[in-house]
């Protein structure tokens, strides 16, 4: 597929069939999300891949799929076969620009003007929602408030926080965001030339 055509395909999907996807299919997958950019090559981005049913129901149940089910007639987040949790380590980025190549010539550590580990997990899902649609297949993107269950969940370490979670699979009829209505804005608006 071309990569304009991978483009333009992506949009967020909320209903899937529940046909494994193939396991080569889904490393081709997470090998291009982890060659995502990242500050100072620090690689602070992680996911969890979450297959068995009762996990991807328990994590469906902490997302609030209750109220999306009341609102898309069916459970979407835990229907799907596969659900990608994807991370990322603030002090895995403090840690990295302490070491001796990222000090300040005065010995000092950067202060972050940005919180880079956000852009560089946005990185990751961005690769990993066009690499989804490169395989045939659809994702969903959905967060949640609960993020300290969410990681007693899947054991993810008290320094990493999950973003939010990735519904993969074959996309299956689903009822589209009424806020696609609102259309994209024009380029102009948003690209603007020179200065705001």
């Amino acid at each position: 597929m071309e990569f304009e055509d991978v483009v333009r395909k992506r949009r967020m999907v909320r209903h899937f069939k529940t046909d494994p996807i193939d396991p080569k299919s889904l490393e081709r997958i997470l090998d291009l999300a982890r060659r995502a950019p990242s500050a100072g090559n620090t690689q602070g981005q992680s996911l969890v891949v979450v297959t068995d049913p009762e996990t991807r129901k328990a994590v469906g149940e902490i997302c609030g799929e209750r109220e999306y089910a009341s609102r898309f007639n069916h459970h979407w987040v835990s229907e799907a076969p596969v659900q990608i949790v994807a991370c990322t380590s603030e002090k895995a980025y403090l840690d990295r620009y302490s070491e001796p190549d990222k000090l300040l010539p005065d010995g000092s550590v950067i202060e972050w003007p940005v919180p880079y580990w956000h852009l560089d997990i946005g990185c990751t899902v961005m690769i990993l929602l066009l690499a989804v649609v490169n395989e045939g297949l659809a994702a969903g993107y959905t967060g949640t408030h609960r993020l300290q269950d969410l990681k007693d969940l899947l054991h993810i370490p008290d320094e990493v926080t999950p973003v939010g979670v990735i519904p993969i699979g074959y996309p299956d009829q689903d009822v589209k965001s009424p806020s696609l209505k609102r259309g994209r804005k024009p380029l102009e608006e948003f690209a603007r030339r020179e200065r705001w």
